[in-house]
């Protein structure tokens, strides 16, 4: 695969992951656009491992916590901020590992793979991501519990169809239990990291197998460069929060989804 189409994937990752309006969607929709070969699930998983990259630097005393976390479950001190924190995360990416590995199974990830489904997610959960930002949140943060991180995981793993958006759906999640939008912005990008590294090792797993060390090569390009991209995106839009709401992303969404609807029936 050519160097400025990496480029080009990289840095559609970077901006879009953070974004709820779809990073995996417009994967898909590159290659349409483009007339390019379909890049696959090994280079969309590749600049998802940039990001991840982006939110643990983005993030890093958060990730502190969690690996003291881990530490301290492994001697036994489970009632620890930092124990509590990683629990609810590993508990949380359950449901989507799970999801995951029957679509896997199945076939039907790629079966997804295609602008009607895309058309109607974006627009549907576009919309219930516009209910769930109306609602009045409390000034102070919320604290997380076993109830909120069980019921955002099934939000995330709803999110493995495509269009639907991971960091969309995990916010739309959080806003409707009554989280702020910088709060509900943070746990989504928070549970991302657990989620990035299963689907990674699952496809890592499939690169080693078949000894394709090319296509190991662009997938580590791009991830790189999806890392630069995500990271300057990821610090705008947590700037942004303090003063924006939701709706721009949602009416992008919308637009989005009209279009890829009449595209897709006609």
């Amino acid at each position: 695969m050519s160097l400025i189409y990496l480029l080009l994937l990289a840095i559609l990752q970077g901006i879009t992951e953070f974004l709820p309006i779809s990073s995996s969607a417009h994967l898909i929709l590159l290659p349409t656009l483009t007339g390019a070969e379909d890049q696959g699930i090994v280079l969309d998983v590749a600049v998802h491992v940039g990001t991840l990259l982006a939110v643990i630097y983005y993030f890093r005393k958060d990730v502190r916590q969690m690996v003291r976390g881990m530490g301290d479950i492994a001697k036994g001190q489970m009632q620890t901020d930092a124990a509590r924190l990683f629990w609810l995360l590993a508990l949380a990416t359950v449901p989507v590992v799970i999801f995951g590995l029957i679509l896997k199974i199945t076939g039907y990830m790629d079966a997804l793979r295609s602008i009607k489904v895309i058309a109607w997610t974006m627009l549907v959960f576009g919309l219930i991501l516009y209910v769930s930002d109306r609602r009045p949140a409390p000034a102070n943060d919320r604290k997380w519990g076993v109830r909120s991180a069980v019921i955002m995981g099934l939000w995330q793993a709803v999110a493995l169809i495509p269009g639907t958006s991971r960091s969309g759906a995990t916010i739309t999640g959080a806003r409707f239990l009554g989280y702020n939008r910088e709060q509900a912005a943070r746990l989504s990008m928070l549970m991302s990291i657990p989620t990035i590294i299963a689907s990674g090792m699952l496809v890592a797993g499939d690169v080693v197998s078949n000894a394709n060390w090319q296509l190991a090569r662009d997938a580590a390009i791009a991830a790189l460069f999806a890392c630069l991209a995500a990271l300057l995106a990821l610090t705008l839009m947590m700037r942004l929060l303090r003063t924006v709401s939701f709706t721009p992303y949602v009416i992008y969404r919308v637009i989005l989804g009209i279009i890829l609807l009449v595209v897709a029936y006609s």
